[in-house]
């Protein structure tokens, strides 16, 4: 078999696509760091986060492409029993079953971090206490969306409706990446007051416009080079299709964030931050 031409547009919306499942990830980072001990750092946390991350989507991915070379125009699940069963009779079936349970465990995730950012959203707008039923209805709610949405989507259309999702989810979490690595490691460099967050009123207030703002313009800088199935960026099109927005709005966000924090009063934050380390310890 012959390896066909590298062509830079398809290979850059595949690019965008993994990116947009690692970053799907970014949350489930605060999910679940929260509860380690304060002795493990920023880079064992990162690294045994990033490393399962890849490694156990890297091994599908390679997984979907031999059964696709191995059974071209076949359907998916039909493809992967008959390639199982070659190696003995009733292995498709196991391995079929192993996956199966791997996005069962891994859909259990995705409720529970999505729940925690439904509840936190609702919480912006209106006090709400996250109670054992709020979080019940919560999981619910984001079930009944999903059920919803995979009707009117259907099973022959999911591949593509899957496909932009992730490439959406790219495009939103671009941004936001940026400026929370940035207000991390550069502008507040950990140093955070854990009590005021909670406050509307405190030192953070309800609505950070700096954040937001360099949000949205880095989002608006990058709309004309997404390259989607209901849309295309004029200088994408222009470009051969081709999608260079992470690559945009990353810089953007990040340089603006940066700009936009130079009027922060951060002595009186340290100050509040030690002192609330003092007095938890």
């Amino acid at each position: 078999m012959t390896p066909g031409p590298f062509e830079l547009a398809p290979f850059m919306t595949v690019f965008v696509i993994v990116a947009g499942f690692q970053l799907g990830w970014a949350p489930y980072v605060s999910d679940y760091s929260r509860y380690l001990p304060a002795t493990v750092g920023v880079r064992k946390t990162f690294w045994w986060t990033y490393a399962p991350s890849v490694i156990s989507s890297v091994w599908v991915f390679v997984l979907g492409a031999v059964v696709a070379a191995a059974s071209p125009g076949s359907d998916p699940i039909e493809a992967f029993i008959s390639l199982g069963d070659r190696l003995f009779p009733g292995f498709g079936v196991i391995g079929l079953s192993v996956l199966f349970l791997g996005v069962l465990s891994i859909m259990v995730i995705n409720q529970y971090g999505g729940s925690l950012a439904l509840i936190s959203i609702v919480d912006s707008f209106t006090r709400i206490r996250p109670t054992r039923f709020i979080r019940v209805v919560s999981i619910l709610v984001l079930a009944g969306i999903v059920f919803v949405i995979s009707q009117f989507v259907g099973i022959d259309n999911f591949n593509i409706f899957f496909s932009n999702v992730l490439i959406f989810l790219a495009y939103l979490f671009t941004p936001w990446t940026a400026i929370n690595l940035v207000d991390y490691f550069f502008v507040r460099k950990g140093r955070y007051v854990v009590a005021e967050i909670f406050k509307p009123n405190g030192i953070y207030g309800r609505w950070g416009w700096r954040g937001i703002g360099a949000y949205i313009i880095a989002l608006v800088a990058m709309v004309p080079f997404m390259v989607t199935a209901p849309f295309t960026g004029f200088i994408a099109a222009a470009a051969g299709a081709v999608d260079y927005s992470v690559f945009v709005g990353l810089p953007v966000a990040a340089v603006l964030y940066l700009s936009f924090c130079r009027s922060l009063d951060l002595t009186t934050e340290i100050q509040l931050s030690k002192a609330e380390g003092h007095t938890h310890h």
